[in-house]
């Protein structure tokens, strides 16, 4: 028996696909998820897939996702490309943000979306951001991912006009606090036209990037 109900209308309703949180769910409800998606020809983004649950799947079943391993993710049935190509940049403090950061850039790619990640810019050595800052000024919308004390959300959104989505992480110790130090920022801040989502939450960063976009479409 399966115990989830699909909303294959939740884009035409919201134009974000339903995705499915994988953390906490049964490997045999994964299956059978994966298994009514393929089987609809839909397309499929899976969100927080552990390596275990991954290899859990059936063999001839993972031949048919492609999933990345550095932010959990699986897609299958991808769709083109629009063309709200290059309009949309992501940016993190280090390298450690990474796997939130990636999250947002597979989010995006599943909602056809092409976004480059623009890496290790943080504050600390605030060269590097200024170096790429030219490169970061061309997109429309910027999703920013940082941990520690969060100040990259503040110095970014002061140097460009587009609007910045600030995405937390739980990267740093001691005061860090698991990202509550950067979401505090983020929230703070004294930079207009930031919004913020949730801690590690880099899905939703790109499912609003994508509802902006798709309003002007």
């Amino acid at each position: 028996m399966n115990n989830f109900i699909w909303d294959s209308e939740r884009k035409n309703r919201t134009a974000i696909a339903e995705a499915v949180f994988c953390e906490g769910k049964s490997n045999s409800d994964l299956q059978a998820i994966v298994e009514h998606n393929l089987a609809a020809k839909s397309p499929l983004l899976m969100t927080r897939l552990s390596s275990e649950q991954w290899l859990a799947l059936k063999p001839d079943i993972r031949q048919q996702l492609d999933y990345e391993s550095v932010s959990k993710t699986a897609i299958a049935n991808l769709s083109p490309i629009e063309k709200f190509n290059k309009q949309v940049c992501i940016v993190c403090a280090g390298t450690s943000d990474m796997a939130v950061a990636t999250e947002a850039q597979r989010t995006l790619l599943f909602n056809a979306i092409e976004a480059p990640v623009i890496a290790d810019v943080g504050v600390a050595g605030l060269w590097r951001l200024l170096d790429k800052i030219e490169t970061i000024r061309q997109y429309k919308i910027i999703i920013a991912a940082a941990g520690m004390e969060g100040a990259l959300f503040s110095v970014l959104a002061g140097l460009v006009s587009a609007p910045v989505i600030a995405v937390p992480t739980a990267v740093g110790y001691g005061v860090s606090a698991g990202g509550q130090a950067a979401l505090s920022s983020s929230l703070s801040s004294c930079s207009p036209g930031i919004v913020t989502v949730n801690i590690n939450n880099g899905f939703g960063a790109a499912a609003a990037a994508v509802k902006i976009l798709r309003q002007f479409s």
